[in-house]
């Protein structure tokens, strides 16, 4: 019998995406159902220690947060996405990691209130992604031609570019031509593409013109 797997979303978070990717990279059953985080229901958070999404439902047991959901995808399902060798396992688990403070750099961007802290978080991010250009190579995928669990980390990090394109550039992907690279082909990634609804860009913009800070300013 068939598990069921109902993953709590919400339409902006990367996290959920990651775990949405996976879920589509192999080709499993599942149901998204949408939370508003501005006003968690009760069921929710019982299930929510950290009253965050992504939470997995799995016949009604719930696990949260979207490592642990990725690693128990990759002990449940068919089509693994990490490596075989527990040494480059551990390698792209610490990759998967540095995505997650991309992640992070990613948020105090965006919160970043004047054109100072601005332009020291846009170049935090071009120091991270400096770093990740010292590591790949010439094929399209952080793993070369096989697509793997940090290429389903970074998905929703370049997806955020997406939008801030939009707004102006600045200047994070330059000179990093395989970085650049990577990400043209992170976005040609079906399960990729269906990790967000389709209003998924206007989302976003709406976000960040309401959150009074740097950008929002530079939208106006």
């Amino acid at each position: 019998m068939q598990d069921t797997l109902v993953l709590m979303s919400h339409h902006l978070c990367p996290y959920v995406q990651r775990a949405i990717i996976s879920l589509e990279e192999k080709g499993v059953p599942y149901q998204r159902k949408y939370i508003d985080l501005a006003d968690k229901p009760d069921w929710f958070t019982d299930i929510s220690p950290l009253g965050k999404t992504p939470v997995l439902t799995v016949n009604n047991t719930a696990i949260f947060e979207s490592s642990v959901i990725l690693e128990y995808l990759e002990d449940t399902q068919i089509h693994p996405l990490h490596l075989n060798d527990p040494l480059g396992r551990a390698q792209h688990r610490a990759w998967i990691e540095f995505g997650t403070t991309t992640l992070n750099d990613i948020s105090g961007f965006y919160n970043a209130k004047d054109a100072d802290a601005f332009s020291k978080k846009a170049a935090d991010l071009s120091k991270k992604f400096k770093r990740i250009e010292q590591e790949l190579g010439d094929t399209p995928y952080f793993n070369g031609a096989e697509f793997s669990l940090v290429d389903v980390a970074f998905g929703p990090v370049f997806r955020y570019f997406d939008v801030f394109d939009q707004i102006g550039d600045f200047g994070v992907f330059k000179d990093k031509p395989k970085v650049t690279a990577w990400r043209k082909a992170l976005a040609l990634r079906p399960t990729v593409s269906k990790a967000v609804t389709p209003d998924y860009n206007k989302r976003l913009l709406k976000f960040l013109k309401m959150r009074k800070t740097h950008i929002s300013r530079l939208m106006s």
